[in-house]
């Protein structure tokens, strides 16, 4: 079993979000062997992957940087004129389509996580000690407070919210996950990440209906994890994605950096214990990933169409909410506003699927059709209409 798996606390801290997979399913691992720097011994491809399963860091601190630069000036610049987001504080849309995030992180174990997104407006933090899970903005000095269950595992107890910006270790879990035949896996030799000695890896998608050229992982050639991730798109030589550690340190954190203490006239809101039968039932939840809902007839569940590099998310939009992104006068709150306009510059595309908008960046396509279908992958946008 990969140790992300078993130590999710792990893989949403450290360098977006499946496990990574034992070699094998017939990848073509290349057998160039990563000649580094001569303090640096010989190692495989393969070898590198089973070193990233077997990391196994006692703690560490650190900054993490992410920047995207997703081909996409016009919707860059729309979302730039509607102003930040709350989900992604100071940068908004902007930042996760063309811009950079930066974050801290600390870890010493597996109930002792912390992730702090720094913003133009202020930083957010998200910090679990023990069975107290913490989650606090500064810029309104708000925050919520939520107590684990005494017998939550490892698995469960660290399913953390996912916070912008990525870590390495998101983007080489989802990278690593999408190896299958048609991937070209080699080593590239050594490279200087935030002052640490680290091999290269590179993954080479063959299948034409991906738009990822190749993903290359700088991974620390003493504790394994993935330094930086950065992802090509085909044919570019600069990076549409990159996630990398600017500064990190091995040293285990003090145990301060775990305590949170409310600031003056914080407002916390005291979530209760989850499945506890807490009378708190109406107070606002922390953003905690929540069990999905049964489908009603008006929704049906995302499924993933295909594998590897090509996969496709196939989602299905309820009339009544697509209309109020399609239709001005339905959709008032600012929200409903930003979706429109973002909406109504998408251009429009029509085939014997039917009609719709696209959404199409250097490394992804989204289709979102009039019917409601929408599908999105790393993928040309042919490869969604064949699936539409």
């Amino acid at each position: 079993m990969s140790v992300w798996k078993s130590r999710p606390a792990m893989r949403w801290l450290v360098p977006g979000a499946t496990a990574v997979v034992v070699i094998g399913g017939g990848a073509a691992a290349g057998t160039i062997v990563a000649s580094a720097d001569p303090s640096l011994p010989d190692r495989s491809a393969a070898q590198l992957l089973v070193d990233l399963q077997s990391a196994n860091p006692a703690g560490l601190s650190g900054t993490v940087v992410q920047s995207a630069d997703l081909g996409l000036p016009g919707l860059a610049g729309l979302a730039s004129s509607l102003g930040g987001s709350a989900a992604v504080p100071g940068g908004g849309l902007t930042s996760l389509i063309s811009g950079s995030n930066t974050a801290r992180v600390w870890y010493a174990g597996e109930d002792k996580v912390r992730f702090a997104l720094q913003g133009k407006q202020g930083e957010t933090d998200v910090i679990r000690n023990g069975a107290d899970v913490w989650q606090w903005s500064s810029s309104d000095n708000t925050g919520t407070h939520l107590k684990l269950p005494a017998n939550t595992d490892a698995k469960s107890g660290n399913s953390l919210p996912d916070v912008a910006p990525s870590t390495p270790q998101q983007a080489a879990d989802a990278a690593i996950a999408a190896i299958d035949p048609t991937t070209k896996v080699q080593t590239t030799g050594a490279a200087q990440v935030a002052g640490r000695d680290a091999y290269e890896l590179m993954l080479s998608p063959k299948d034409t209906d991906s738009l990822v050229g190749q993903v290359r992982l700088a991974i620390d050639a003493e504790q394994h994890i993935p330094l930086r991730v950065e992802v090509y798109a085909k044919g570019a030589s600069k990076p549409a994605v990159r996630v990398a550690f600017d500064t990190i340190s091995f040293t285990v954190p003090d145990a301060e950096q775990f305590t949170f203490n409310p600031p003056p006239n914080a407002k916390i809101n005291e979530a209760g214990t989850p499945g506890a039968g807490s009378d708190r039932k109406d107070a606002a939840k922390p953003s905690l990933p929540a069990a999905p809902a049964k489908p009603s007839s008006k929704t049906e569940e995302p499924k993933v169409i295909g594998k590897g590099w090509t996969s496709i998310l196939s989602a299905k939009v309820p009339a009544d909410a697509l209309s109020g992104l399609t239709d001005a006068s339905k959709g008032t709150d600012d929200n409903a506003k930003t979706a429109q306009a973002l909406l109504g510059v998408l251009p429009e595309v029509s085939g014997s699927w039917g009609k719709g908008r696209l959404l199409s960046g250097s490394l992804f396509s989204v289709l979102i059709t009039d019917d409601g279908r929408v599908l999105a992958g790393l993928v040309t946008p042919e490869a969604l209409y064949k699936v539409a």
